[in-house]
């Protein structure tokens, strides 16, 4: 059993490395190293739990899972699923006041069901939704605060690069967090609806409108004679778009919830599938492999964040330290509601420091296991989690979803300070959605835990 010296040294050593700009797989690994010497003293039994931690991860196919999921929404968005999406949702929604916001997203929720990653869908609307906004009259902070926010749904509705960390590190089911994603995100999206409604209604101005309609869309290209067949081929290739995108989404997470294959074999089926689809609507064999290359250097890297959180993990446990840590939380006479404040708090600091993969490998073995033994429901926790770590896509300086879509627009366009301003709607919803969990975990335990009690 560690000191409380040896304690301080483990936890503070990987905050240190991290806050100080070491990479945080390099810091999870120096930690985990250090902390097994201080458990044996023997350097040739270290490195022997290095090697066998590193077969066992290199050897368990769950790891496949993360460029597989990447893979598919690469090739779909390749194929111009996002804009077919946004395309669509726009024109069923002509009747609402702010509709090109709601649009964004509305496309942004069902592209999250392919990508998996909110910095994908913050790239790709900021490209197709904001020229649209503003040829429209929107406000330009108003229209690339909305693209933001609304990219956060990617790292909550299925499948979620975030979702399937944690249940790596968590040995939980990845396909039960998937399906306990899908209520909070639709309510997350609701409420950024409901936001867009509101503003476009009492601040007309900001969506370039008078109370209840939008203007015309103005360019400056060459107008063109639109025909009706020209307008029926467009609407056509969207509802085809949208269509093949819903119907392999459906089958990809259907055949995971319903047991027909496991997460990495539905990842599989749906990047085969997917590639498919990308040569079917002509996309050419230089854009694919640049997807391929893409998801490589995304994805590596990731692999090895993982292979270093669970030595991390593994020293943590081995050493007692998270037991230590669950006793001393468990022993504080702190109510559940006092524990899990705690955890939130000091994710939404962290927010503002380090990315959102980086803040899950680092708390989330620690955090974890304290709020199961304090009774929390470990669905409920995980998504409260997430939420709370996704608020930090949105929180300076980090705000790795405010950069993307500032460097996605044309230079001088708008000030990152604009955008984080336009953003904080955005936060205070997500805000609300993890206190609406707290209060009424269902809205994440009940789809999981009727799909997987009727199989």
């Amino acid at each position: 059993m560690f000191s409380t010296f040896q304690v301080v040294v483990v936890i503070g050593t990987v905050l240190l490395l991290t806050l100080t700009g070491v990479h945080i797989a390099v810091a999870l690994g120096t930690t985990a190293v250090l902390g097994a010497f201080l458990m044996v003293g023997d350097w040739g039994v270290v490195f022997n739990f290095i090697s066998s931690t590193a077969y066992e991860a290199l050897r368990d196919y769950v790891f496949a899972v993360i460029p597989l999921f990447l893979l598919m929404g690469g090739f779909l968005a390749q194929s111009g699923a996002a804009r077919d999406i946004f395309t669509l949702i726009n024109k069923g929604l002509a009747f609402l006041p702010g509709r090109l916001g709601l649009a964004t997203v509305g496309a942004n929720a069902l592209f999250a069901f392919v990508t998996g990653v909110s910095i994908a869908a913050a790239a790709a609307f900021s490209r197709i939704a904001y020229p649209e906004m503003r040829r429209a009259g929107y406000d330009k902070g108003f229209s690339a605060g909305c693209i933001a926010g609304s990219s956060c749904l990617g790292m909550l509705i299925p499948p979620s690069v975030l979702m399937i960390v944690w249940g790596v590190l968590t040995e939980q089911s990845i396909g039960q967090l998937f399906l306990a994603g899908v209520g909070p995100g639709l309510l997350l999206a609701l409420l950024f609806c409901v936001y867009i409604v509101f503003t476009a209604v009492t601040k007309p101005h900001i969506v370039g409108a008078g109370p209840g309609t939008i203007q015309p869309m103005q360019t400056a290209e060459p107008k063109q004679e639109s025909t009706s067949e020209q307008l029926d081929e467009s609407l056509g290739r969207a509802i085809v778009g949208t269509v093949l995108v819903l119907g392999l989404v459906a089958f990809i997470l259907g055949g995971i919830w319903m047991g027909a294959f496991t997460p990495t074999e539905g990842a599989g089926v749906g990047a085969a599938s997917a590639l498919v689809v990308a040569i079917i609507r002509g996309v050419r064999f230089s854009e694919i492999r640049e997807v391929v290359l893409q998801v490589g250097r995304t994805s590596a890297p990731l692999l090895l964040l993982l292979f270093c959180a669970q030595l991390y993990s593994r020293v943590l446990s081995m050493t007692g330290i998270t037991g230590a840590i669950q006793t001393i939380f468990v022993d504080s006479g702190l109510d559940l509601w006092a524990i899990i404040l705690i955890m939130v708090a000091i994710w939404f600091v962290l927010g503002c420091l380090i990315d959102s993969i980086s803040i899950i490998l680092i708390t989330v073995p620690v955090f974890a296991p304290v709020a199961h033994a304090a009774g929390m429901d470990p669905i409920a926790f995980a998504m409260i989690g997430i939420l709370a770590i996704e608020s930090g896509l949105l929180t300076p300086p980090f705000g790795i979803l405010v950069f993307t879509v500032k460097a996605s627009l044309p230079p001088n366009e708008i000030t990152v300070g604009q955008i984080f301003r336009y953003s904080i709607p955005y936060w205070l919803c997500l805000l609300i959605v993890v206190i609406t969990i707290w209060f009424i975990p269902s809205i994440a335990t009940w789809l999981p835990e009727y799909v997987f009690s009727n199989k």
